[in-house]
């Protein structure tokens, strides 16, 4: 299977370079660093500590809500969620105590966990909060997860497409023009900081809408038509505008913490995590709807040599909770772990064998990030290793909140 130019088709610098006050690195696509070694997610963590005045954020919010809260007792917000601490956090957070009344708009995991979906009922029971699912075909799906994998080197496109889309249409249909997402993550992990600084995001504007190469006439190949596609699309823009729908982030209004969210969930929504540390991480109360979810970050981790810890560990630096080295121990420690739990299961969901599957996972290696040595794949660089250690050594360059810029 020939290599898929990971490097070209991401825009990846030659040089791996690491954050000098988190874990991440600038293989992450779309993030960038200062000319102090301060990566844009540190920046805007900044920002949010020393610039952003909440209360007059808060002002804003309600006053958005004022200008959408319905009169006759309708719904006034889709709100995308599968019960999960971030997306209950805010449906519940906008109902109790913004007076809205919430549709939350589920987009079904490929395959349930148990402790997911416990979580989606007590979501909805605890929570007190309407819900509408969506599941598309099991054949389709498998066929798109598989596609997906092999084609884009990551098995959850096909879920972000729902995700994105169909909280969307459900808004055009029952004509609600307010949709409110949980955090803007391009900001927050690292990525374009093109809408860091306003609430709402053009529509046009979220990639995820698009197939990102996955034409119909690719797609006939595989024997699939426009018509199994019809529950991933979006709504026309026409249909969207006329709606007047647009796209916000709680994360804009509130200080987003993932580990607040947590703590307000287990207490408001009956939220619990998962029974044991999800694999690839040490944590485990993020991301535990689905049994594939392990796969989309082992695949981020082979693409750009930065997985599940790196991206953990990096904003729990950013919030305060550990130190830089601290984060550095626990991604080499977690960060590449393979997900074994679920990997029959994945391999009989995609309908694959273990040669196509590491065949796939290799093509998407790149030279620049990976060496291989005694028959062992090794990254050339890491966030542990003791040069990249001895860099973050240097004197670490002060805060200066008047680095962000609009």
């Amino acid at each position: 299977m020939q290599n898929r130019e990971t490097k070209k088709r991401f825009n990846l610098p030659d040089e791996i370079k690491f954050c000098k006050r988190c874990t991440m690195s600038n293989q992450r696509p779309r993030i960038t660093f200062d000319d102090e070694g301060i990566c844009s997610a540190c920046r805007f963590a900044e920002y949010k500590n020393f610039v952003v005045d909440w209360d007059e954020r808060d002002k804003e919010l309600r006053a958005l809500c004022d200008k959408h809260r319905s009169k006759d007792g309708s719904y006034d917000v889709v709100v995308p969620s599968s019960g999960g601490k971030d997306s209950g956090f805010v449906a519940h957070k906008l109902k109790e105590e913004y007076g809205m009344h919430p549709l939350t708009v589920t987009w079904a995991p490929a395959l349930w966990t148990d402790d997911g979906m416990r979580n989606y009922e007590n979501h909805i029971v605890d929570g007190g909060l309407d819900n509408v699912m969506a599941k598309p075909s099991g054949i389709t799906h498998k066929l798109l997860t598989k596609l997906s994998f092999e084609l884009q080197g990551d098995p959850f496109m096909p879920f972000n497409y729902g995700q994105y889309n169909m909280p969307l249409r459900t808004a055009v249909e029952r004509k609600i023009p307010l949709i409110m997402y949980g955090e803007n993550s391009e900001v927050e992990y690292g990525g374009s900081m093109k809408h860091a600084y306003h609430p709402d995001v053009p529509i046009k504007d979220i990639e995820l809408m698009n197939w990102h190469g996955f034409t119909i006439d690719v797609l006939k190949k595989y024997g699939l038509k426009e018509s199994d596609l019809q529950i991933y699309r979006r709504p026309t823009q026409k249909d969207i505008d006329k709606v007047g729908v647009q796209i916000h982030y709680m994360g804009y209004f509130t200080k987003w913490i993932p580990q607040v969210n947590y703590y307000y969930c287990a207490e408001n929504t009956g939220f619990i995590p998962y029974y044991k540390r999800s694999e690839g991480t040490y944590s485990k109360y993020a991301s535990i709807d689905d049994r594939l979810d392990g796969f989309h970050y082992y695949l981020m981790y082979i693409k750009f040599g930065i997985g599940r810890a790196t991206s953990d560990s990096a904003h729990e630096v950013r919030d305060g909770h550990i130190t830089r080295e601290e984060a550095a121990g626990l991604v080499k420690r977690f960060d590449g772990e393979f997900p074994w739990d679920n990997y029959q299961t994945f391999l009989n969901y995609c309908d694959i064998n273990d040669e196509f599957f590491w065949k796939v996972v290799d093509s998407w290696r790149s030279p620049h990030i990976w060496d291989k040595k005694d028959g062992k794949w090794a990254l050339k660089k890491a966030v542990w290793h003791e040069e990249a250690l001895k860099e973050a050594a240097e004197p670490a360059p002060k805060i200066k909140a008047c680095k962000i810029t609009k």
